[in-house]
Protein backbone atom coordinates (compact mmCIF):
# COMPACT_ATOMS: atom_id res chain seq x y z
CA UNK A 1 0.00 0.00 0.00
CA UNK A 2 1.25 3.47 -1.02
CA UNK A 3 2.30 5.56 1.67
CA UNK A 4 -0.10 8.34 3.30
CA UNK A 5 0.46 12.03 1.80
CA UNK A 6 1.85 14.15 4.34
CA UNK A 7 0.16 17.39 5.72
CA UNK A 8 1.93 19.19 7.64
CA UNK A 9 -0.64 21.77 9.09
CA UNK A 10 0.54 25.08 10.84
CA UNK A 11 -0.32 28.73 11.30
CA UNK A 12 1.75 31.63 9.68
CA UNK A 13 5.22 32.80 10.32
CA UNK A 14 6.33 29.41 12.06
CA UNK A 15 9.32 28.88 10.33
CA UNK A 16 7.41 26.66 7.97
CA UNK A 17 9.21 27.61 4.79
CA UNK A 18 12.43 26.55 6.64
CA UNK A 19 10.97 23.27 7.72
CA UNK A 20 9.29 22.77 3.87
CA UNK A 21 12.70 22.94 2.45
CA UNK A 22 13.98 20.02 4.15
CA UNK A 23 11.60 17.56 2.02
CA UNK A 24 12.32 19.91 -1.15
CA UNK A 25 15.80 18.53 -0.92
CA UNK A 26 13.90 14.76 -1.63
CA UNK A 27 13.82 13.84 -5.38
CA UNK A 28 11.01 10.85 -4.08
CA UNK A 29 8.75 13.36 -2.82
CA UNK A 30 6.50 15.84 -4.51
CA UNK A 31 6.15 19.19 -2.07
CA UNK A 32 2.98 21.19 -2.77
CA UNK A 33 3.84 24.76 -0.81
CA UNK A 34 0.51 26.32 0.83
CA UNK A 35 -2.12 24.70 -1.76
CA UNK A 36 -5.05 25.37 0.09
CA UNK A 37 -4.65 29.34 -0.13
CA UNK A 38 -5.22 29.45 -3.65
CA UNK A 39 -9.16 28.61 -3.44
CA UNK A 40 -9.65 29.98 0.59
CA UNK A 41 -8.47 33.68 -1.05
CA UNK A 42 -8.97 33.77 -4.60
CA UNK A 43 -11.67 30.64 -5.47
CA UNK A 44 -14.95 30.09 -6.03
CA UNK A 45 -15.30 28.39 -2.95
CA UNK A 46 -13.20 31.10 -1.41
CA UNK A 47 -13.81 31.55 2.83
CA UNK A 48 -11.29 34.36 3.55
CA UNK A 49 -12.19 37.66 3.71
CA UNK A 50 -8.97 39.87 2.31
CA UNK A 51 -9.79 39.69 -0.92
CA UNK A 52 -13.45 39.54 -0.96
CA UNK A 53 -13.79 43.43 -2.37
CA UNK A 54 -10.75 43.03 -4.69
CA UNK A 55 -12.06 40.91 -8.13
CA UNK A 56 -9.08 41.82 -10.33
CA UNK A 57 -6.43 40.73 -7.45
CA UNK A 58 -8.38 37.16 -7.05
CA UNK A 59 -8.64 37.41 -11.58
CA UNK A 60 -5.15 37.85 -11.30
CA UNK A 61 -3.87 34.94 -9.35
CA UNK A 62 -5.09 32.79 -11.77
CA UNK A 63 -7.46 30.70 -9.07
CA UNK A 64 -10.22 32.97 -9.12
CA UNK A 65 -12.15 29.91 -10.63
CA UNK A 66 -10.08 27.11 -8.24
CA UNK A 67 -12.12 24.47 -6.28
CA UNK A 68 -11.48 22.75 -3.53
CA UNK A 69 -11.59 19.75 -5.18
CA UNK A 70 -8.60 21.05 -8.09
CA UNK A 71 -6.51 21.57 -5.24
CA UNK A 72 -6.91 17.52 -3.96
CA UNK A 73 -6.98 16.47 -7.49
CA UNK A 74 -3.43 18.44 -7.98
CA UNK A 75 -2.39 16.53 -5.41
CA UNK A 76 -3.26 13.44 -6.35
CA UNK A 77 -1.91 13.80 -9.83
CA UNK A 78 1.45 14.73 -8.18
CA UNK A 79 1.61 11.50 -6.40
CA UNK A 80 0.48 9.14 -9.41
CA UNK A 81 4.44 8.89 -10.26
CA UNK A 82 5.41 6.84 -6.62
CA UNK A 83 6.69 9.82 -5.41
CA UNK A 84 5.54 10.42 -1.69
CA UNK A 85 3.61 13.89 -1.37
CA UNK A 86 4.41 16.06 1.33
CA UNK A 87 2.18 19.40 2.12
CA UNK A 88 2.64 22.45 4.40
CA UNK A 89 -0.37 24.74 4.73
CA UNK A 90 -2.38 26.42 7.01
CA UNK A 91 -5.19 25.03 8.85
CA UNK A 92 -7.34 28.10 9.15
CA UNK A 93 -7.64 27.34 4.89
CA UNK A 94 -9.50 24.43 5.69
CA UNK A 95 -11.93 26.35 7.87
CA UNK A 96 -15.01 29.61 7.46
CA UNK A 97 -12.90 32.52 9.39
CA UNK A 98 -13.40 33.90 12.79
CA UNK A 99 -15.36 30.31 14.07
CA UNK A 100 -18.39 30.47 11.58
CA UNK A 101 -20.12 27.15 11.24
CA UNK A 102 -18.69 24.79 8.47
CA UNK A 103 -20.20 22.72 5.57
CA UNK A 104 -18.86 20.67 2.87
CA UNK A 105 -17.45 22.51 -0.15
CA UNK A 106 -19.83 21.74 -2.69
CA UNK A 107 -17.28 20.79 -5.19
CA UNK A 108 -15.99 17.70 -2.56
CA UNK A 109 -19.40 16.42 -1.65
CA UNK A 110 -19.72 13.61 -4.30
CA UNK A 111 -15.90 12.67 -2.86
CA UNK A 112 -16.52 8.77 -2.58
CA UNK A 113 -13.63 6.65 -3.22
CA UNK A 114 -10.95 8.64 -2.65
CA UNK A 115 -9.13 12.26 -3.45
CA UNK A 116 -9.57 13.10 -7.20
CA UNK A 117 -12.76 10.78 -7.61
CA UNK A 118 -16.23 11.69 -7.48
CA UNK A 119 -19.02 9.62 -8.57
CA UNK A 120 -20.95 11.33 -10.76
CA UNK A 121 -18.42 13.98 -12.68
CA UNK A 122 -20.06 17.21 -11.84
CA UNK A 123 -20.98 18.22 -8.72
CA UNK A 124 -24.46 19.96 -9.20
CA UNK A 125 -27.93 18.78 -8.06
CA UNK A 126 -28.41 16.80 -4.70
CA UNK A 127 -26.35 14.27 -3.02
CA UNK A 128 -27.25 12.14 0.25
CA UNK A 129 -30.20 14.93 1.13
CA UNK A 130 -27.73 17.95 1.19
CA UNK A 131 -28.12 21.24 -1.60
CA UNK A 132 -25.19 21.61 -3.34
CA UNK A 133 -24.34 24.99 -5.02
CA UNK A 134 -23.24 24.57 -8.67
CA UNK A 135 -19.62 25.42 -9.18
CA UNK A 136 -19.30 25.76 -13.03
CA UNK A 137 -19.42 29.23 -13.73
CA UNK A 138 -17.48 32.35 -12.15
CA UNK A 139 -18.70 33.08 -8.46
CA UNK A 140 -16.89 36.11 -8.67
CA UNK A 141 -19.18 38.23 -8.37
CA UNK A 142 -21.29 37.39 -5.44
CA UNK A 143 -19.31 35.63 -1.82
CA UNK A 144 -19.83 32.05 -2.35
CA UNK A 145 -19.83 31.39 1.26
CA UNK A 146 -21.95 30.48 3.07
CA UNK A 147 -22.33 27.29 1.06
CA UNK A 148 -26.14 25.43 0.68
CA UNK A 149 -24.38 22.26 1.68
CA UNK A 150 -24.60 20.50 5.29
CA UNK A 151 -21.88 20.17 7.44
CA UNK A 152 -20.81 16.95 9.08
CA UNK A 153 -21.14 17.16 12.31
CA UNK A 154 -18.22 17.85 14.99
CA UNK A 155 -16.05 18.83 11.60
CA UNK A 156 -14.15 22.00 12.18
CA UNK A 157 -12.96 21.96 7.83
CA UNK A 158 -14.79 22.10 4.78
CA UNK A 159 -13.15 18.70 3.57
CA UNK A 160 -15.54 15.28 4.37
CA UNK A 161 -13.96 12.95 6.38
CA UNK A 162 -13.50 10.90 4.14
CA UNK A 163 -10.89 13.16 2.45
CA UNK A 164 -9.14 13.93 5.62
CA UNK A 165 -8.43 10.23 6.07
CA UNK A 166 -6.41 10.11 3.21
CA UNK A 167 -3.85 12.02 4.68
CA UNK A 168 -0.55 11.59 7.50
CA UNK A 169 -1.42 14.27 9.63
CA UNK A 170 1.60 16.29 11.19
CA UNK A 171 1.85 19.75 13.30
CA UNK A 172 4.23 22.70 13.45
CA UNK A 173 4.16 25.79 15.96
CA UNK A 174 5.59 28.59 17.34
CA UNK A 175 5.18 30.75 20.47
CA UNK A 176 2.56 33.38 18.78
CA UNK A 177 5.86 36.18 20.75
CA UNK A 178 7.28 35.36 17.85
CA UNK A 179 5.13 34.48 15.09
CA UNK A 180 2.77 37.49 15.53
CA UNK A 181 5.24 40.39 15.55
CA UNK A 182 6.32 38.62 12.50
CA UNK A 183 3.26 38.65 10.36
CA UNK A 184 2.57 41.94 11.44
CA UNK A 185 5.32 42.94 9.63
CA UNK A 186 4.10 41.53 6.52
CA UNK A 187 1.12 43.09 6.81
CA UNK A 188 2.85 47.02 6.79
CA UNK A 189 5.15 49.46 4.30
CA UNK A 190 6.98 48.56 3.33
CA UNK A 191 7.04 44.81 2.83
CA UNK A 192 3.43 44.61 2.19
CA UNK A 193 3.43 46.28 -0.89
CA UNK A 194 5.60 42.53 -1.93
CA UNK A 195 3.07 40.56 -0.04
CA UNK A 196 -0.30 42.24 -0.82
CA UNK A 197 -1.20 42.04 2.41
CA UNK A 198 -1.98 45.31 2.75
CA UNK A 199 -3.76 45.15 6.69
CA UNK A 200 -3.01 43.01 9.80
CA UNK A 201 -6.39 40.64 10.51
CA UNK A 202 -6.38 39.25 14.05
CA UNK A 203 -8.11 36.38 12.16
CA UNK A 204 -5.63 35.42 10.25
CA UNK A 205 -3.23 34.21 13.64
CA UNK A 206 -4.18 30.52 12.54
CA UNK A 207 -3.47 29.26 16.05
CA UNK A 208 -7.46 28.41 17.06
CA UNK A 209 -8.14 26.69 13.82
CA UNK A 210 -5.13 24.48 14.13
CA UNK A 211 -5.80 23.47 17.41
CA UNK A 212 -9.64 22.59 16.14
CA UNK A 213 -8.37 20.50 13.42
CA UNK A 214 -5.89 19.09 16.30
CA UNK A 215 -8.64 18.16 18.14
CA UNK A 216 -10.96 16.75 15.72
CA UNK A 217 -8.72 14.31 14.04
CA UNK A 218 -7.92 13.48 17.73
CA UNK A 219 -11.27 13.12 18.14
CA UNK A 220 -11.75 10.28 15.38
CA UNK A 221 -8.81 8.56 16.18
CA UNK A 222 -7.08 9.83 13.04
CA UNK A 223 -4.01 10.37 14.76
CA UNK A 224 -3.37 9.36 18.85
CA UNK A 225 -3.00 8.48 21.02
CA UNK A 226 0.72 7.92 20.99
CA UNK A 227 2.85 11.12 20.81
CA UNK A 228 6.10 11.23 18.27
CA UNK A 229 9.11 10.95 20.73
CA UNK A 230 7.33 9.99 24.27
CA UNK A 231 6.45 6.98 25.80
CA UNK A 232 3.72 4.79 24.15
CA UNK A 233 0.58 4.62 26.51
CA UNK A 234 0.18 1.16 27.64
CA UNK A 235 -0.97 -1.59 24.98
CA UNK A 236 -0.10 0.72 21.79
CA UNK A 237 2.74 0.63 19.46
CA UNK A 238 2.55 4.38 18.69
CA UNK A 239 2.09 3.92 15.19
CA UNK A 240 -0.13 1.71 13.82
CA UNK A 241 -3.08 1.53 16.30
CA UNK A 242 -3.49 -0.85 19.69
CA UNK A 243 -2.06 -4.06 20.80
CA UNK A 244 0.25 -4.31 17.25
CA UNK A 245 -2.53 -4.67 15.03
CA UNK A 246 -1.60 -2.66 11.77
CA UNK A 247 -4.15 0.22 11.18
CA UNK A 248 -2.98 2.97 8.68
CA UNK A 249 -5.72 5.23 9.43
CA UNK A 250 -4.31 5.75 12.90
CA UNK A 251 -0.79 7.30 13.10
CA UNK A 252 0.91 9.10 16.63
CA UNK A 253 0.71 12.48 17.55
CA UNK A 254 3.72 14.43 15.59
CA UNK A 255 3.71 17.95 16.91
CA UNK A 256 7.08 20.15 16.31
CA UNK A 257 7.69 23.76 17.99
CA UNK A 258 9.98 25.91 15.57
CA UNK A 259 12.06 26.72 18.88
CA UNK A 260 12.75 23.32 19.46
CA UNK A 261 13.20 22.35 16.17
CA UNK A 262 16.32 25.28 15.76
CA UNK A 263 17.79 24.24 19.10
CA UNK A 264 18.39 20.51 17.77
CA UNK A 265 17.36 20.35 13.93
CA UNK A 266 18.94 17.02 13.19
CA UNK A 267 17.09 15.19 16.30
CA UNK A 268 13.74 16.62 15.72
CA UNK A 269 14.24 16.19 11.95
CA UNK A 270 15.51 12.22 12.39
CA UNK A 271 12.38 11.97 15.23
CA UNK A 272 9.96 13.56 12.37
CA UNK A 273 10.95 11.20 9.69
CA UNK A 274 10.23 8.42 12.10
CA UNK A 275 6.73 9.40 12.94
CA UNK A 276 6.20 9.60 9.41
CA UNK A 277 7.72 6.35 8.04
CA UNK A 278 10.95 8.20 6.06
CA UNK A 279 14.03 7.58 5.73
CA UNK A 280 16.27 10.17 7.28
CA UNK A 281 18.88 11.11 5.14
CA UNK A 282 21.32 13.62 6.38
CA UNK A 283 21.99 15.66 3.35
CA UNK A 284 17.90 16.93 4.09
CA UNK A 285 19.30 19.98 6.20
CA UNK A 286 21.80 21.17 3.20
CA UNK A 287 20.14 22.61 0.20
CA UNK A 288 23.55 24.92 -0.78
CA UNK A 289 23.44 23.72 -4.27
CA UNK A 290 21.47 25.48 -7.25
CA UNK A 291 19.01 22.55 -8.02
CA UNK A 292 17.68 23.16 -4.59
CA UNK A 293 17.79 26.64 -4.64
CA UNK A 294 16.10 26.46 -7.93
CA UNK A 295 13.72 24.01 -6.72
CA UNK A 296 13.12 26.11 -3.38
CA UNK A 297 12.64 29.90 -5.89
CA UNK A 298 9.63 27.99 -8.11
CA UNK A 299 7.83 26.41 -5.21
CA UNK A 300 7.91 29.68 -3.37
CA UNK A 301 7.44 32.27 -5.78
CA UNK A 302 3.21 32.54 -5.30
CA UNK A 303 3.98 33.99 -2.09
CA UNK A 304 6.25 36.58 -3.10
CA UNK A 305 7.92 37.93 0.45
CA UNK A 306 6.56 35.55 3.01
CA UNK A 307 9.55 33.46 2.36
CA UNK A 308 12.78 35.58 1.89
CA UNK A 309 14.98 34.28 4.65
CA UNK A 310 13.95 30.62 3.70
CA UNK A 311 14.98 31.21 0.12
CA UNK A 312 18.54 32.93 1.57
CA UNK A 313 18.86 29.91 3.70
CA UNK A 314 21.69 26.93 2.66
CA UNK A 315 20.68 24.53 5.32
CA UNK A 316 19.15 23.92 8.54
CA UNK A 317 21.73 24.11 11.20
CA UNK A 318 22.04 24.25 15.25
CA UNK A 319 21.75 27.97 16.46
CA UNK A 320 24.59 28.80 18.70
CA UNK A 321 22.62 30.54 21.39
CA UNK A 322 19.20 29.52 22.54
CA UNK A 323 16.30 32.10 22.80
CA UNK A 324 16.39 33.95 25.59
CA UNK A 325 12.81 34.61 27.36
CA UNK A 326 11.64 38.42 27.49
CA UNK A 327 9.57 39.37 30.20
CA UNK A 328 5.88 40.84 28.05
CA UNK A 329 7.48 44.39 29.02
CA UNK A 330 10.65 44.05 26.85
CA UNK A 331 8.83 42.67 24.34
CA UNK A 332 5.86 45.42 23.90
CA UNK A 333 8.81 48.17 23.95
CA UNK A 334 10.30 46.54 21.01
CA UNK A 335 7.19 45.97 19.19
CA UNK A 336 6.57 50.05 20.32
CA UNK A 337 9.90 51.06 18.89
CA UNK A 338 9.29 49.27 15.68
CA UNK A 339 5.72 49.38 14.81
CA UNK A 340 4.46 52.08 16.90
CA UNK A 341 2.58 52.50 19.91
CA UNK A 342 -1.06 51.08 18.58
CA UNK A 343 0.49 47.97 16.52
CA UNK A 344 1.82 47.49 19.69
CA UNK A 345 -0.88 47.25 21.60
CA UNK A 346 -2.87 44.90 18.88
CA UNK A 347 0.10 42.74 18.45
CA UNK A 348 -0.18 42.42 22.19
CA UNK A 349 -3.54 41.07 22.35
CA UNK A 350 -3.84 39.09 19.65
CA UNK A 351 -0.34 37.13 21.01
CA UNK A 352 -2.41 37.32 24.20
CA UNK A 353 -5.62 35.48 22.36
CA UNK A 354 -3.16 32.94 20.96
CA UNK A 355 -0.98 32.17 23.53
CA UNK A 356 -3.45 29.38 25.22
CA UNK A 357 -3.86 27.97 21.78
CA UNK A 358 0.13 27.26 21.82
CA UNK A 359 0.55 26.13 25.01
CA UNK A 360 -2.46 23.55 24.56
CA UNK A 361 -0.84 22.07 21.50
CA UNK A 362 2.77 22.59 23.27
CA UNK A 363 2.37 19.76 25.64
CA UNK A 364 1.98 17.01 22.54
CA UNK A 365 5.55 17.91 21.24
CA UNK A 366 8.09 16.05 20.38
CA UNK A 367 11.19 16.12 22.59
CA UNK A 368 14.72 15.37 21.89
Amino acid sequence: MAKKPIFSATHPRAISSAFERVFLTRQDMQCFHEPFGDVYYHGKERLGDRYEDDKLARTNSGFSNATYKDIFDAIEKGGSEGKRVFIKDMAYYLMPPDDKPPSIAPSLVNYKRGVGTTTNGELNGHSNGAAVAPVNGDHSETRPYPYTTKAEPGNPTVVPEAVLKRFHFTFLIRHPRSSIPSYWRCTVPPLNKVTGFYDFMPSEAGYAELVRLFDYLRGIGLVGPSIAGQAKPNGTNGVNGTNGEKNDDKVEICVIDADDMLDNPEAMIKTYCKSINLEYKPEMLNWDNEEDQERARAVFEKWPGFHDDALDSTHLKKREHKKKPKSDDQLYQEWTEKFGEEAAKTIRQTVEENVPHYEYLKQFAIKV
